[in-house]
Protein backbone atom coordinates (compact mmCIF):
# COMPACT_ATOMS: atom_id res chain seq x y z
CA UNK A 1 0.00 0.00 0.00
CA UNK A 2 1.26 3.46 -0.93
CA UNK A 3 0.18 6.62 0.88
CA UNK A 4 0.70 10.18 -0.28
CA UNK A 5 -0.46 13.62 0.82
CA UNK A 6 -1.76 15.90 -1.91
CA UNK A 7 -3.09 19.45 -1.99
CA UNK A 8 -6.35 19.73 -3.96
CA UNK A 9 -7.48 23.20 -4.99
CA UNK A 10 -11.16 23.87 -4.31
CA UNK A 11 -13.24 26.97 -4.76
CA UNK A 12 -12.51 27.96 -1.16
CA UNK A 13 -8.85 27.07 -0.77
CA UNK A 14 -6.55 24.08 -0.63
CA UNK A 15 -7.95 20.83 0.74
CA UNK A 16 -5.24 18.64 2.22
CA UNK A 17 -6.02 15.09 1.18
CA UNK A 18 -4.45 11.74 1.98
CA UNK A 19 -4.50 9.26 -0.88
CA UNK A 20 -3.95 5.56 -0.26
CA UNK A 21 -3.52 3.05 -3.06
CA UNK A 22 -3.30 -0.75 -3.01
CA UNK A 23 -0.05 -2.60 -3.52
CA UNK A 24 0.97 -3.70 -6.99
CA UNK A 25 0.51 -2.44 -10.51
CA UNK A 26 -2.86 -1.74 -12.04
CA UNK A 27 -5.90 0.40 -11.48
CA UNK A 28 -8.63 0.24 -8.88
CA UNK A 29 -12.03 1.82 -8.19
CA UNK A 30 -11.96 4.91 -5.99
CA UNK A 31 -13.75 5.62 -2.73
CA UNK A 32 -14.01 8.98 -0.98
CA UNK A 33 -14.08 8.80 2.82
CA UNK A 34 -16.00 11.68 4.42
CA UNK A 35 -14.68 12.23 7.93
CA UNK A 36 -16.49 12.62 11.21
CA UNK A 37 -16.36 15.73 13.43
CA UNK A 38 -13.20 14.46 15.10
CA UNK A 39 -11.18 15.53 12.08
CA UNK A 40 -8.16 13.88 10.53
CA UNK A 41 -6.31 11.76 13.08
CA UNK A 42 -4.50 8.40 13.23
CA UNK A 43 -7.65 6.31 13.73
CA UNK A 44 -9.34 7.80 10.67
CA UNK A 45 -6.19 7.34 8.61
CA UNK A 46 -6.11 3.69 9.68
CA UNK A 47 -9.71 3.28 8.52
CA UNK A 48 -8.86 4.72 5.11
CA UNK A 49 -5.90 2.39 4.80
CA UNK A 50 -8.01 -0.61 5.80
CA UNK A 51 -10.44 0.26 3.02
CA UNK A 52 -7.52 0.42 0.60
CA UNK A 53 -6.68 -3.18 1.42
CA UNK A 54 -10.08 -4.09 -0.03
CA UNK A 55 -8.82 -3.01 -3.44
CA UNK A 56 -9.67 0.68 -3.63
CA UNK A 57 -7.91 3.97 -4.15
CA UNK A 58 -9.08 5.93 -1.12
CA UNK A 59 -9.28 9.70 -0.77
CA UNK A 60 -9.42 11.08 2.76
CA UNK A 61 -9.92 14.86 2.45
CA UNK A 62 -9.53 17.17 5.42
CA UNK A 63 -12.83 18.98 5.16
CA UNK A 64 -11.81 21.33 7.97
CA UNK A 65 -9.26 22.98 5.67
CA UNK A 66 -11.20 26.26 5.76
CA UNK A 67 -10.45 26.46 9.49
CA UNK A 68 -6.71 26.19 9.01
CA UNK A 69 -4.12 23.91 10.63
CA UNK A 70 -5.10 22.01 13.79
CA UNK A 71 -3.52 19.32 15.89
CA UNK A 72 -5.11 15.84 15.78
CA UNK A 73 -7.78 15.41 18.44
CA UNK A 74 -7.96 12.51 20.88
CA UNK A 75 -11.70 11.76 21.13
CA UNK A 76 -11.45 10.16 24.57
CA UNK A 77 -10.03 13.44 25.89
CA UNK A 78 -12.38 15.67 23.88
CA UNK A 79 -15.48 13.87 25.18
CA UNK A 80 -14.41 14.40 28.77
CA UNK A 81 -15.20 18.09 28.42
CA UNK A 82 -17.44 20.28 26.31
CA UNK A 83 -16.77 18.67 22.95
CA UNK A 84 -19.04 21.15 21.17
CA UNK A 85 -16.88 24.03 22.38
CA UNK A 86 -13.79 22.25 21.12
CA UNK A 87 -15.03 20.91 17.80
CA UNK A 88 -17.76 23.45 17.11
CA UNK A 89 -15.49 26.11 15.55
CA UNK A 90 -14.12 23.54 13.09
CA UNK A 91 -17.54 22.09 12.28
CA UNK A 92 -18.85 25.58 11.59
CA UNK A 93 -16.48 25.88 8.62
CA UNK A 94 -18.17 23.13 6.63
CA UNK A 95 -21.56 21.54 5.95
CA UNK A 96 -23.24 19.24 3.45
CA UNK A 97 -23.33 21.82 0.68
CA UNK A 98 -19.72 22.93 1.14
CA UNK A 99 -18.59 19.31 1.22
CA UNK A 100 -20.47 18.68 -2.02
CA UNK A 101 -18.71 21.66 -3.60
CA UNK A 102 -15.40 20.25 -2.42
CA UNK A 103 -16.34 16.94 -3.99
CA UNK A 104 -16.29 18.52 -7.43
CA UNK A 105 -12.57 19.15 -6.98
CA UNK A 106 -12.01 15.68 -5.52
CA UNK A 107 -13.67 14.05 -8.51
CA UNK A 108 -11.64 16.19 -10.89
CA UNK A 109 -8.47 15.11 -9.10
CA UNK A 110 -9.41 11.44 -9.45
CA UNK A 111 -9.71 11.94 -13.20
CA UNK A 112 -6.03 12.87 -13.32
CA UNK A 113 -4.88 9.59 -11.77
CA UNK A 114 -3.98 6.70 -14.04
CA UNK A 115 -4.43 4.20 -11.20
CA UNK A 116 -8.16 4.88 -10.83
CA UNK A 117 -10.43 2.50 -12.73
CA UNK A 118 -13.61 3.85 -14.29
CA UNK A 119 -15.48 7.06 -13.58
CA UNK A 120 -17.89 5.68 -10.98
CA UNK A 121 -16.77 6.06 -7.38
CA UNK A 122 -17.98 5.08 -3.96
CA UNK A 123 -18.40 7.13 -0.80
CA UNK A 124 -18.51 6.32 2.88
CA UNK A 125 -19.24 8.81 5.61
CA UNK A 126 -19.16 8.60 9.40
CA UNK A 127 -21.23 10.81 11.71
CA UNK A 128 -21.38 14.22 9.98
CA UNK A 129 -19.72 12.58 6.98
CA UNK A 130 -22.78 10.43 6.40
CA UNK A 131 -24.86 13.41 5.33
CA UNK A 132 -21.96 14.77 3.31
CA UNK A 133 -21.58 11.52 1.40
CA UNK A 134 -25.28 11.36 0.57
CA UNK A 135 -25.32 15.01 -0.48
CA UNK A 136 -22.30 14.54 -2.72
CA UNK A 137 -23.94 11.55 -4.40
CA UNK A 138 -27.13 13.52 -4.95
CA UNK A 139 -25.19 16.47 -6.34
CA UNK A 140 -23.12 14.36 -8.76
CA UNK A 141 -25.42 11.40 -9.37
CA UNK A 142 -23.63 10.23 -12.51
CA UNK A 143 -20.36 9.79 -10.62
CA UNK A 144 -21.38 7.83 -7.52
CA UNK A 145 -22.25 4.16 -7.71
CA UNK A 146 -22.50 3.45 -3.99
CA UNK A 147 -22.76 5.32 -0.69
CA UNK A 148 -22.54 4.02 2.88
CA UNK A 149 -23.51 6.16 5.86
CA UNK A 150 -22.55 4.99 9.35
CA UNK A 151 -24.20 6.68 12.32
CA UNK A 152 -24.89 9.70 10.15
CA UNK A 153 -26.96 12.40 11.83
CA UNK A 154 -29.61 14.84 10.60
CA UNK A 155 -30.20 12.90 7.40
CA UNK A 156 -33.86 13.93 7.10
CA UNK A 157 -34.77 17.27 8.63
CA UNK A 158 -36.76 20.36 7.70
CA UNK A 159 -33.60 22.17 6.65
CA UNK A 160 -33.26 22.95 2.92
CA UNK A 161 -29.87 21.21 2.91
CA UNK A 162 -31.22 17.96 4.36
CA UNK A 163 -29.81 14.98 2.42
CA UNK A 164 -33.20 13.29 2.06
CA UNK A 165 -34.32 16.07 -0.29
CA UNK A 166 -31.84 14.80 -2.88
CA UNK A 167 -33.34 11.30 -2.98
CA UNK A 168 -34.97 11.84 -6.42
CA UNK A 169 -31.52 12.59 -7.89
CA UNK A 170 -29.68 9.62 -6.41
CA UNK A 171 -28.48 6.90 -8.77
CA UNK A 172 -26.14 5.22 -6.30
CA UNK A 173 -26.97 2.18 -4.21
CA UNK A 174 -27.28 3.30 -0.59
CA UNK A 175 -26.51 1.64 2.74
CA UNK A 176 -27.71 3.38 5.90
CA UNK A 177 -26.33 2.05 9.18
CA UNK A 178 -28.00 3.63 12.19
CA UNK A 179 -27.34 3.27 15.91
CA UNK A 180 -29.96 2.30 18.46
CA UNK A 181 -28.76 5.08 20.72
CA UNK A 182 -28.52 8.18 18.55
CA UNK A 183 -30.24 11.47 19.27
CA UNK A 184 -29.07 12.85 15.94
CA UNK A 185 -30.93 10.15 14.02
CA UNK A 186 -34.05 9.03 15.92
CA UNK A 187 -36.46 6.41 14.54
CA UNK A 188 -38.87 8.99 13.13
CA UNK A 189 -36.05 10.56 11.13
CA UNK A 190 -35.02 7.15 9.85
CA UNK A 191 -38.59 6.57 8.70
CA UNK A 192 -38.59 9.92 6.89
CA UNK A 193 -35.34 9.16 5.07
CA UNK A 194 -36.37 5.66 4.12
CA UNK A 195 -39.73 6.91 2.86
CA UNK A 196 -37.96 9.46 0.66
CA UNK A 197 -35.61 6.84 -0.73
CA UNK A 198 -38.45 4.39 -1.37
CA UNK A 199 -40.59 7.02 -3.10
CA UNK A 200 -37.65 7.88 -5.37
CA UNK A 201 -37.04 4.18 -6.16
CA UNK A 202 -33.51 4.34 -4.79
CA UNK A 203 -31.84 1.00 -4.19
CA UNK A 204 -31.05 1.01 -0.50
CA UNK A 205 -30.70 -1.03 2.64
CA UNK A 206 -31.14 0.38 6.11
CA UNK A 207 -30.08 -1.38 9.30
CA UNK A 208 -30.07 -0.40 12.95
CA UNK A 209 -27.11 -1.64 14.95
CA UNK A 210 -27.38 -2.44 18.69
CA UNK A 211 -24.76 0.18 19.45
CA UNK A 212 -24.29 3.85 20.26
CA UNK A 213 -23.61 6.77 17.91
CA UNK A 214 -19.99 6.55 16.81
CA UNK A 215 -19.60 2.79 17.28
CA UNK A 216 -17.55 2.42 14.10
CA UNK A 217 -14.77 4.75 15.21
CA UNK A 218 -11.95 2.75 16.84
CA UNK A 219 -10.79 5.67 19.01
CA UNK A 220 -14.25 6.54 20.37
CA UNK A 221 -15.16 5.48 23.93
CA UNK A 222 -18.36 3.89 22.50
CA UNK A 223 -16.50 1.82 19.90
CA UNK A 224 -18.04 -1.63 19.55
CA UNK A 225 -15.57 -4.02 17.93
CA UNK A 226 -18.04 -6.74 16.95
CA UNK A 227 -20.62 -4.35 15.52
CA UNK A 228 -17.87 -2.40 13.75
CA UNK A 229 -16.68 -5.58 12.06
CA UNK A 230 -20.24 -6.20 10.96
CA UNK A 231 -20.28 -2.68 9.52
CA UNK A 232 -17.03 -3.23 7.65
CA UNK A 233 -18.40 -6.44 6.15
CA UNK A 234 -21.51 -4.62 4.91
CA UNK A 235 -19.47 -1.70 3.55
CA UNK A 236 -17.05 -3.86 1.61
CA UNK A 237 -19.86 -6.02 0.26
CA UNK A 238 -21.59 -2.90 -1.09
CA UNK A 239 -18.47 -1.57 -2.76
CA UNK A 240 -17.44 -4.95 -4.11
CA UNK A 241 -20.85 -5.43 -5.72
CA UNK A 242 -21.12 -1.95 -7.23
CA UNK A 243 -17.58 -0.79 -7.94
CA UNK A 244 -15.48 -3.84 -8.78
CA UNK A 245 -18.36 -5.21 -10.83
CA UNK A 246 -18.45 -2.07 -12.94
CA UNK A 247 -14.71 -1.48 -13.06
Amino acid sequence: MAVENVAIQTGDGVCRTRVATPDGEGSWPAVILYMDAGGIRPALVDMAERLTKGGYVVLLPDLFYRYGPYEPFVPAEVFKGDFRAILGPLMATTDNVKAARDTEALLAYLETRHDVAGSSVGAVGFCMGGGMALTAAGTYPDRFAAVASFHGGNLATDEPTSPHRLAPKLKAEIYIAAAEKDGSYPPEMAERLEAALSEANVRFKAETYPAAHGWMMPDFPVHDHDEAERGWTAMLALFDATLHHGA
